[in-house]
């Protein structure tokens, strides 16, 4: 049985060209992860036979992967289908520090993506709504945070591509 050596992550975060956090994966441990991309609901002798491994080598390097956060197996859903009409990103412009209130809005249920960014804003929010009553009452909650200074909302009015098939390069 072939095991992946330990995921190793570079928190090297001063240089702009290394990829903070990544783990370093064998070519196999990619593969499994390409091969769940394409379904997540692949069986494991599947994906064995695939990468050429066993079921029981891949059931625990998924694991290994799951454990170690390199990967996720989710159900991803259609908003609109389960009645949440109205998405949006949310630009914040802040005073002071970005890690706390970038905390205090991953702590708001609607919110789903939370990213600080560079450039005219600080930090970027993605949230789904029922509406837009929902969504002012959302933007309330963010602009109640005492060092948020401003806010502009991108509402989504159609969505024409979403992936998450960046795979495993």
């Amino acid at each position: 049985m072939t095991t992946p050596p330990k995921a190793r992550r570079d928190n090297n975060h001063n240089n702009h060209d290394a990829k903070p956090g990544a783990v370093m994966l064998d070519e196999i441990s990619k593969r499994i992860i390409e091969e769940l991309q394409a379904d997540g609901r692949k069986p494991y002798a599947a994906i064995g036979k695939a990468v050429g491994l066993s079921e029981a080598a891949v059931r625990q390097r998924v694991q290994r992967l799951l454990d170690g956060g390199v990967m996720q197996i989710v159900a991803v859903t259609d908003p609109l289908t389960l009645g949440f009409p109205r998405q949006a990103m949310i630009g914040i412009k802040c005073e002071g520090d970005l890690e706390t209130v970038a905390d205090k809005l991953a702590s708001i249920d609607e919110i789903d993506y939370v990213v600080l960014t560079a450039g005219s804003l600080d930090i970027m929010v993605e949230v789904v709504c029922e509406g837009d009553t929902h969504l002012l009452e959302i933007l309330g909650k963010i602009r109640a945070i005492p060092t948020v200074r401003a806010t502009e909302t991108f509402v989504y009015l159609k969505l024409r591509k979403q992936t998450y098939s960046w795979g495993t390069r």
